[in-house]
């Protein structure tokens, strides 16, 4: 796949309509793509087509669901520091991991920053060991604690993220049964461009059609699942700079810092992590734009309107992307297939 920027995409387009519009709410009927057809004006197959186009071409990195942190499996963010000799060394090392869906260059002595999952915790740290053994490098392990906002949605006629269409929801997650990872693994693979692609999952599952539509509908209103509907690949579409604030805050106020940069129009991800040694940073805040300076303007406003301007901060700017692929939480489970088509490794400025 051909990872450099696509052309702007023209307002009005069906394209632009397609990937903006959903993004959530995908329909769960047994041929989607002919309501999405309906919807946009287009013939069912005038939709399949443009789906497989996008997909291609790398506007589309699948179309599936986006689970809460809690609905199964684990992970966690990890960071090394790189001496820049060997970056493209361990990068590789740490790419080639099964477990690891995001792998980034950014701008700190900390300059490798990636993401690990696994089956379970005790599998993350298994796979944690084993990189850190193969690197000679230790890796700062930064596990999730609260999640503020996660819906990595763009609205792609704008320069940076809009406000969020809902909030988060504080609530646990129940984690998913063993009996209901099998779907998991399809919906994290993602919808095949067919007619009636429920029918592929249904016989994957041995679950009737139906089965697997009211499934996925209930995991949604309990907010198994954060989103169901396009993914789009940010960078390809023009979101081209993105940089990681992290923000040292006390404990008593993290909470409620970090409830006000979920709500602030820009920030596409907040969240808070645990600390480690020598990383005392616990709220977290990604910011995707068109250029660095739409972000600097991003962080400048969120963060007073946040009430963070007085503690300590760093950004992190990503410079180079070596890896970025959906989150397979669900994909090593004792007799199922992993499912799905392999890993992207990729090798661009993001």
């Amino acid at each position: 796949m051909d990872t450099r920027a696509l052309k702007p995409l023209a307002e009005g387009s069906a394209d632009l309509a397609l990937l903006n519009g959903w993004q959530h709410g995908f329909p769960l009927v047994r041929e989607p793509f002919a309501v999405l057809g309906e919807r946009l004006d287009l013939c069912e197959q005038a939709v399949l087509d443009a789906c497989d186009r996008l997909q291609r071409a790398g506007a589309i990195s699948r179309i599936g669901g986006v689970f809460s942190p809690g609905a199964g499996g684990a992970g966690l963010l990890a960071a090394m520091a790189v001496p820049q000799a060997r970056m493209a060394e361990v990068a590789a090392l740490v790419s080639a991991h099964p477990g690891v869906n995001h792998n980034y260059q950014r701008e700190h002595d900390f300059n490798l920053w990636f993401v690990m999952t696994g089956r379970d915790a005790a599998a993350v740290e298994t796979a944690m060991l084993t990189l850190e053994q193969a690197t000679g490098l230790p890796a700062l392990r930064l596990r999730l604690q609260r999640a503020y906002r996660i819906d990595l949605g763009f609205d792609l006629r704008h320069a940076t993220a809009p406000v969020p269409m809902r909030a988060d929801r504080a609530a646990c997650v129940s984690p998913l049964g063993a009996g209901d990872w099998r779907l998991a693994q399809q919906v994290e693979a993602g919808l095949q461009p067919v007619s009636r692609p429920y029918d592929l999952w249904a016989q994957a599952c041995g679950m009737s059609v139906d089965q697997v539509l009211t499934t996925l509908d209930a995991w949604i209103e309990r907010g198994t699942l954060k989103r169901f509907g396009v993914v789009v690949r940010h960078h390809e579409l023009g979101f081209s700079a993105n940089a990681m604030t992290v923000f040292d805050v006390p404990d008593g106020l993290v909470d409620t810092c970090g409830e006000a940069l979920a709500r602030q129009s820009g920030v596409t991800l907040a969240y808070r992590r645990e600390r480690a040694p020598q990383w005392p940073y616990n709220l977290y805040c990604m910011v995707h734009g068109t250029d660095r300076a739409v972000v600097h303007e991003v962080l400048e406003r969120v963060r007073v309107a946040a009430g963070l301007d007085d503690y300590r901060r760093a950004v992190l700017f990503s410079t180079r992307r070596f890896k970025q692929t959906g989150a397979r939480r669900f994909r090593d489970v004792p007799g199922l297939p992993s499912g799905g088509p392999p890993q992207e490794v990729l090798h661009a400025v993001a």
